[in-house]
């Protein structure tokens, strides 16, 4: 089994991020091979990093105790899902602050990516892409899910319409899982 971590980035009132979170969580969960999870950030209310010491010189001996907690989900994860908004053309800070505190137990790890907003995420995940690929040795899937203006994919009854993206979503946990499998048994 494969530990599948879905990360939701955005923690501010009123966030549409659960939505998309909650659809590729249970997509995610029904698949054979996965034990899947949900981390909402709002439940690791991080202070600013502000550390004496950048995360890889500690060797996983984290000071906060929020860092601790979240280095033991991502140590034992095989492999995530970031589900974030854009925010100016860039990913929340709530996730680049998560994704500072802690250091090895991000490498080596495959990450798939759902972006939603105006112009679906594309812009946060491509920055996303680059800072985990070349800064902690994650290997993005090459499948997004990007969804624009998915506020509009609410149907009359008050339900998210996830319909258009079944297909790229079922290709990118394909990924995901061969990835996952080829790095897990690599880092062993």
């Amino acid at each position: 089994m494969l530990k599948i971590k879905v990360v939701l980035a955005s923690v501010r009132e009123g966030r549409f991020g659960d939505k998309p979170a909650k659809w590729i969580f249970e997509k995610a969960k029904s698949r054979e091979g996965f034990d899947v999870e949900l981390l909402d950030l709002k439940d690791y209310p991080f202070p600013v990093f502000a550390e004496s010491q950048i995360p890889a010189m500690l060797g996983g001996n984290y000071t906060n105790e929020i860092a601790k907690k979240w280095a033991e989900k991502i140590g034992n994860a095989d492999g995530f899902i970031f589900v974030t908004p854009e925010y100016n053309h860039g990913y929340p800070p709530s996730l680049k602050n998560a994704i500072d505190y802690i250091y090895g137990e991000w490498v080596n790890k495959p990450v798939a990516f759902v972006g939603y907003g105006a112009n679906g995420g594309v812009r946060s995940v491509e920055q996303l892409k680059q800072v985990v690929n070349s800064n902690l040795a994650m290997h993005p899937v090459p499948i997004t899910i990007t969804m624009n203006h998915p506020w509009n994919l609410m149907n009359d009854q008050g339900e998210f319409d996830t319909s258009s993206f079944e297909k790229p979503g079922n290709e990118m946990l394909d990924q995901l899982a061969w990835l996952g499998e080829a790095l897990k048994a690599a880092r062993k």
